[in-house]
This record gives C-alpha cells, sequence and structure tokens, in this order.
C-alpha cells in the first residue's frame, strides 16, 4: 500500500458516517443478539473449533448483520468478497470463486463471500454459488431482511445454517449511542457532547432496534449543535418528528402485521385490531390490500354466525375506495369493529374443504340422472331429469331428495356451529331432518 492510498483510507474512515466508524471490530464490542453468540452458542463453538458454516443472517436493518459478517472472516483469518446482491452480476461472482479457488490453492487461505440483500439474488445467480459451496471452495455469508425459506433456493439454504438477528433492545441503542458519545479515536468523543436521559430514551425508543438509524440520527442531531452542548430532548424531537415508521410492502413487516390484525379479528379484539389498522394506515399500506383481507374474513372466521358480516365487508371495500383517505380510515375502523366484535364460525370454510377432499380422493363422479338438464327430447329418453322432484311442488318448499353422487350420498360436509345466526340455521335443518325421518318412517 503506497502513503497516498494510506492516506486517502484514513481520510475515509475519517469522514465516514459515524454508524460506519463506530462499526465492531470484534465480539467484545459486538451489542446485542445473545442468543446466537452466547459462550454456549453453536456459532461461538464453530469460531473457537475454526470450522465456519456457511449461514445465513437474516433479521431487520441495523441489527448487525454486515459487522457480523466482517468479524467472523477475522476470527478464522479468511478473505471476505462483498459482493451486493444490487450490483452484482454473475461475472462478479465467478471472479470472486476464481479468485478464491487460487487463494485456497497457493496460500490455503478460505474466502467468505459475503452477499448482501442475498434475497435480491435471482435464482440463475444462486445456482451459480451452489456448486461451490457445496465443495467447499467458498463459505457463503448471505444478508438478508426477508424470509430465507422464501427468498433462497432450496439447494442452497439446505446447504447453509440461518441464523435470526432480532431487533436491538431499547437498552442496547442506549448503550451503542453512549459509546459513540464518548469514543474519542471513531465517535463523537473530541466534541464533548452530551445527552439528556430524555432525549437518550426517544432517540433509543424510535429507532425500532436499527442502530444504524440510531447513530445516524444521533450524528445528524449533533450537526446541529456546537461542541460541548447538550442535546436537550426537544432537539432530538425536531430531528425525528418526521421518522418514517418501519414497513416494507413487499417484505416481512407487511406480512406480519397484516397477520397481527387479521388474527386479532377473528380472536375477537377490536383494540388490537384498529391498533394494526392504524399501523398499516401510518405505513402507507395499500387499502385494497386491507379490504380483500377483511373480505376473505368475514367469510372465512365469521361466516353464517353473521351473514351480514360478508355485506358490510364488501360495502367497506367500495365505500373505502369512493371516500379515499383520510377519511376512508373512519370506514375501516368501523368495519373492523364490527367484525371484531361479531360471532364467529368457520362451518362455511371447513365444509369447503371436506368437500374439496372429498372430490381430490374419489374424483370427479357422475351428476345422477335425475339431476340433469333434459335440454333435448333425446336426453329426455336417456333418463336425464327423470322423477326429478320440485320443491316449491311441495309443503313447506321441501322434499326428501338426495342430491350427492349414489356411492357418497350418505356423506356430510357442513357442520353448524350453534353461534349467533347459525344457530337458527341449524334449527331449520334439524327440522328438515326430522321431516324426512318422519317420511322414511
Amino acid at each position: 500500500m503506497d502513503l497516498f492510498q494510506h492516506n486517502a483510507e484514513a481520510e475515509l474512515r475519517h469522514s465516514a458516517p459515524l454508524a460506519e466508524r463506530m462499526r465492531p471490530t470484534n465480539f467484545d464490542d459486538f451489542i446485542g443478539q445473545d442468543h446466537i453468540l452466547g459462550s454456549e452458542s453453536p456459532l461461538r463453538s464453530s469460531i473457537e473449533n475454526h470450522n465456519l458454516p456457511s449461514l445465513i443472517l437474516w433479521g431487520p436493518p441495523g441489527t448487525g448483520k454486515t459487522t457480523l459478517a466482517n468479524i467472523l472472516a477475522s476470527k478464522i483469518n479468511a478473505h471476505t468478497d462483498h459482493l451486493s446482491a444490487v450490483s452484482s452480476g454473475v461475472s462478479d461472482i465467478r471472479q470472486s470463486i476464481k479468485q478464491a479457488q487460487q487463494r485456497l490453492g497457493e496460500i490455503s487461505q478460505r474466502t467468505i463471500v459475503f452477499i448482501d440483500e442475498i434475497h435480491r439474488f435471482s435464482k440463475s445467480q444462486q445456482d451459480v454459488i451452489l456448486p461451490f459451496v457445496e465443495n467447499g471452495t467458498i463459505i457463503l455469508i448471505g444478508a438478508t431482511t426477508e424470509n430465507p425459506s422464501f427468498e433462497v433456493i432450496s439447494p442452497l439454504l439446505s446447504r447453509c445454517k440461518v441464523f435470526t438477528l432480532n431487533a436491538l433492545q431499547i437498552k442496547d441503542i442506549s448503550i451503542i449511542l453512549t459509546n459513540a458519545l464518548n469514543n474519542k479515536k471513531r465517535g463523537l468523543g473530541l466534541k464533548n457532547f452530551t445527552l439528556s436521559n430524555e432525549a437518550l430514551e426517544v432517540i433509543s425508543t424510535n429507532s425500532n432496534g436499527d442502530a444504524r438509524w440510531a447513530l445516524n440520527t444521533l450524528e445528524l442531531i449533533c450537526s446541529y449543535h456546537n461542541n460541548s452542548s447538550e442535546i436537550s430532548l426537544e432537539s432530538a424531537l425536531q430531528v425525528i418528528s418526521d421518522k418514517p415508521m418501519k414497513y416494507d410492502k413487499n417484505g416481512d413487516s407487511h406480512y406480519d402485521t397484516i397477520s397481527a390484525y387479521i388474527k386479532s379479528i377473528r380472536g375477537s379484539d377490536p383494540d388490537a385490531a384498529v391498533y394494526w389498522l392504524a399501523r398499516m394506515l401510518e405505513s402507507g399500506e395499500d387499502l385494497n390490500f386491507i379490504c380483500r383481507r377483511l373480505i376473505i374474513l368475514a367469510a372465512e372466521d365469521i361466516g353464517l354466525a353473521d351473514p351480514n358480516a360478508l355485506s358490510l365487508a364488501v360495502a367497506c371495500q367500495q365505500a373505502a375506495n369512493f371516500v379515499g383517505l383520510p377519511e376512508s380510515r373512519i370506514i375501516l375502523s368501523e368495519t373492523s369493529i364490527y367484525l371484531a366484535t361479531a360471532p364467529k364460525s368457520n362451518s362455511s370454510y371447513s365444509a369447503i374443504n371436506l368437500a374439496q377432499k372429498e372430490v381430490k380422493k374419489s374424483g370427479p363422479k357422475p351428476v345422477p340422472l335425475h339431476l340433469r338438464n333434459p335440454e333435448t327430447k333425446f336426453l329426455r329418453d336417456e333418463g336425464y331429469g327423470r322423477d326429478y322432484k320440485y320443491p316449491h311442488n311441495f309443503k313447506s318448499g321441501f322434499v326428501n331428495e338426495s342430491y350427492l353422487p349414489k356411492d357418497i350420498s350418505s356423506n356430510k360436509f357442513y357442520f353448524p356451529n350453534q353461534i349467533g345466526f347459525e344457530t337458527e340455521l341449524n334449527k331449520h335443518i334439524e327440522k328438515l331432518r326430522q321431516q324426512i325421518n318422519e317420511e322414511d318412517e
């Protein structure tokens, strides 16, 4: 390394964002993730035995995925190639693998290929990596914010150990911020800033467990202050007041939140329902996505216990789109509360599941002749529609007739619950069954 390059790198370290300057270089400085870095953890054991497997680090932004990869590489004295799924193509992957083969053969040094945002790699890109992970040419460390079981191809995933990194706790963020304020070599220690307890708490709380965001926010707040000044709660709030909520419409947060919303309604908790609704609305969730799930829920989880629920859900979709935001939030709230407090029955959902299971099991059975439509004289002569009994010609509009294929005529798919309006439906069904029994006698 020449003097110019050395000076350039030194200047880069000095001018780099605070989050980058404070990036830990060893386990002692690494805050959080004790569940995977504890002394008894499989990962620590692998490191101590210099036997690091290929692995996937899955967790929210700012939880230490890249930092951990760098530390792991240093612990086993491996070379690290950093690839980004956003900017790296197949040629970059092949070049990295070629250099890894040379390095292994010439100086017996292992190579860690770190792929940030591996969920953005296409199947063909992942296929290129697979055989070299299999034969041990490279150690793959992939970082992703998305569920790897959905985004990483099965053959590659099966050859990697998945470690889940959790959002950092508030106390962890507070420690990281305090360290940055006091560190004179890499942090803000030479500027003698102080941070009020209230300001420290509000930054830590609003970070959502993202250390990078917390450090970037601290740096921004400090840029508005003179050296040796105290940062108050008011100063902190001025910077973070417009912070967008952490919510990726295409990511895990999106699906986790809608799952919590639906489960809250299914569990008859209106307070939780409107809370998760508010979370989605504040994050800019698509109205039609919410309405679609409400319509499904009305049929699946409420069903015939309250038939009005489905009509209300459909009306909600129409009204919400007609009115638009922000007023449609009231319509969504009303619908959410109604569905949450409505009696619940999944009998219709269970009935169609049972019926489809029977169809798959026994195949397409022929329609009984008496149920077929005799559209022509030929079909009538063939027996189509013969002996069909028109229910409206009978007392009470009901007749004892078989409507299922003969060999499954005794099957039952619908089992009404004794809940809400379905109680009345069940009484009606039992009355009809009693009538059938009386006729049989």
